[in-house]
């Protein structure tokens, strides 16, 4: 896909959040910024007792009663409407001009479909190390957040691409939401590129992103089968090996998360099944 007029195109930003009846959050996400300008289409989880209005016309709001991150980022692929698309959360905060960065990225990569861009931490901080490479490969979109993947709409949904409502938080595996949806881009031949500029801030994590907590484990153990079949026993032991010389996990626990992980796999392959 070449851009040619990408000042022709336009940019909508897909939030998911929860149990909102008010537009007021989106001051804080907005503070470097106006967030009336902008195209906006918000998915709030909710309940039907708890719904949330737009009167602004840039702002589009779709109350759901499902649950779980996968399922409301696939519903807000299906209410798109822009021409470039950025998914977004409640706790980010923009940077000054970051439709700007984003717009003028996809002028700069004229090839590209999607691209990921940094994020810093509340500190000022990178938020992760970032990969020396402007094209994304199988091994460097584990460096890419949710918040700071855009795309064409119409290349996503030319080619099928969605989430997988297996893997999230809210879903039965409980992590790597992003990491399984830029695989499915990869293996759609979408073409993914990554652009060095910080579009936001987020605040910090904590504890590695609980990297031993079970749910973690659990969810890893799926994940490895998922792309590497049976070696993912093997990468469950490699992950949770690395995991106890960081001191997340104590020699003690060790066997019992090796059982967690091999119960994300057996987890998985019954899913298959289905």
């Amino acid at each position: 896909m070449i851009n040619p007029n990408i000042e022709a195109f336009n940019l909508e930003i897909l939030i998911s959040t929860m149990n909102r009846s008010s537009l007021s959050f989106l001051d804080d996400m907005f503070i470097n910024n106006q967030g009336k300008d902008y195209n906006i289409l918000i998915i709030n989880q909710t309940s039907p007792d708890n719904l949330l209005i737009s009167e602004i016309e840039k702002i589009r709001v779709v109350n759901t009663f499902e649950k779980g991150l996968p399922a409301s980022r696939n519903l807000a692929l299906k209410h798109a409407l822009g021409d470039i698309c950025l998914i977004a959360d409640d706790d980010v905060i923009y940077a000054k001009d970051f439709e700007k960065s984003i717009l003028e990225s996809y002028q700069e990569n004229e090839r590209a479909e999607m691209i990921t861009f940094q994020m810093e931490d509340d500190e000022g901080n990178l938020f992760r190390d970032y990969p020396n490479k402007t094209k994304h490969d199988k091994k460097s979109i584990s460096t890419a957040n949710s918040v700071v993947i855009s795309f064409f709409l119409k290349a996503v949904k030319n080619k099928g691409v969605k989430f997988d409502e297996h893997f999230g938080i809210g879903s039965t595996f409980q992590t790597a939401n992003e990491y399984v949806f830029l695989r499915n881009a990869l293996s759609a031949n979408l073409q993914i590129y990554y652009q060095p500029k910080v579009i936001l801030s987020h605040p910090k994590m904590s504890s590695g992103q609980d990297a031993g907590s079970d749910r973690i484990v659990y969810a890893r153990g799926a994940l490895f089968y998922k792309y590497s079949g049976y070696l993912g026993y093997v990468r469950i032991l490699k992950y949770l090996y690395l995991v106890w010389r960081k001191g997340e996990i104590e020699a003690n626990e060790f066997f019992n998360k090796v059982s967690m992980g091999f119960k994300g796999i057996r987890d998985f392959k019954g899913l298959e099944k289905k």
